[in-house]
């Protein structure tokens, strides 16, 4: 480093311009009068008294008498301390800056967009192993074993996983046997198709990657009500709905619980057809205060776009609006909804059902 470069980095350092260059100089000269230093440098001599003293109060120099005032550069520990702390400060800086661009807080924003795969991955695990409700998971084989300790966290936490296991169309790896999702898993399908990540917890959190083959490689986290529940439905349509069960880990008799209305709604509409009576309790909260609600009571019917127009259990497609249960309380009828609720009187985030009269079989399989 010359010495206009050292000058520069006094006055980075938060000197001036003259006390970067009078200390500089006095450097190389190791002491000197307040003239001489003047005549050595830029400083003019009418500044130079001021700066001396500007100098010897930052702890640079030292000053004394010797018939006219002299000054001589102090040793520099201290000066070194201060100015490699400012180093590392500034490094530090760097570090936060870098890491704040990759990976913007999250809880000051609903929508994040992150540049790293790894970034996304690590917030799914950690939202995953504190879910209480319900996870919706689009996983590779690979993505699914590193997350199974998450998963299985969420499952002892009462959470319903769904699983959507993606795999290539040819060449991929063999599908593991059932015993790989017991305990991590509610339900699992299987999709062979490129897909992306895509976790969601609790109605609340998304975290959602392309997939490994896109020419977008970037990340999305979402910590938003509204814009998880657009994300539920392209789980629901294009990663749920159309692919094979390979491990269904569901009660087929009571108690067996729901997140999701509308497969409630599927369940349950044979059985109230054949006139089946059926006991619930349902968790969740009333939709005009949000104040939690827990009631049960008797299923005395079910409403969906296009009821019984079709023979079985409704299609998806009738399902996509208004769904509700009718449960007699004792104290009345309550109208039951699921995720974005609005017309209802509550939004149940688990619907068990607790007896069915007749000991039937709520899922046949």
């Amino acid at each position: 480093m010359d010495s206009a470069e050292l000058r520069g980095a006094l006055e980075d350092a938060g000197l001036s311009q003259y006390q970067a260059e009078a200390y500089n100089t006095l450097l190389q000269l190791g002491a000197a009068s307040a003239t001489e230093l003047a005549d050595a440098c830029s400083v003019p001599t009418a500044r130079i008294y001021d700066v001396l003293r500007d100098l010897e109060s930052k702890g640079y120099i030292e000053t004394y008498e010797q018939e006219s005032l002299h000054a001589r550069a102090r040793d520099p520990k201290d000066v070194l301390t201060d100015l490699r702390g400012r180093a590392e400060l500034l490094v530090d800086a760097a570090d936060e800056i870098e890491e704040r661009w990759e990976e913007p807080e999250v809880d000051r924003h609903k929508v994040s967009i992150v540049k790293r795969f790894d970034t996304v991955f690590d917030h799914a695990t950690a939202a995953i192993r504190d879910a209480k409700y319900e996870v919706q998971v689009s996983a590779t084989l690979e993505q699914y074993r590193e997350l199974k300790p998450a998963l299985e966290a969420a499952s002892r936490n009462g959470a319903i996983v769904k699983l959507s296991i993606h795999t290539p169309p040819t060449g991929g790896p063999d599908l593991p046997p059932s015993s790989m999702f017991e305990g991590a898993t509610t339900e699992v399908r299987h999709r062979e198709l490129p897909t992306p990540f895509v976790a969601l917890v609790d109605r609340t959190e998304t975290c959602f990657a392309p997939h490994a083959e896109s020419l977008n490689q970037y990340g999305v986290l979402v910590n938003d009500y509204t814009l998880t529940y657009v994300f539920h439905w392209y789980f629901q349509t294009c990663l749920w709905e159309v692919w094979d069960v390979i491990y269904d880990g569901r009660a087929d008799m009571p108690p067996m619980s729901y997140a999701d209305i509308r497969r409630c709604v599927r369940d349950i509409e044979p059985l109230l057809n054949d006139g089946v009576e059926l006991t619930v309790s349902v968790e969740g909260f009333a939709t005009e205060t949000g104040e939690n609600v827990s009631l049960s009571g008797t299923v005395v019917d079910v409403l969906y776009e296009g009821m019984r127009s079709t023979e079985g259990p409704p299609p998806l497609s009738q399902l996509a609006g208004q769904v509700a249960i009718y449960v007699e309380t004792g104290d009345g009828v309550v109208t039951v909804g699921g995720w974005g609720s609005v017309l209802e009187a509550v939004e149940a985030t688990r619907v068990t059902i607790e007896a069915v009269d007749g000991d039937r079989r709520i899922v046949e399989r």
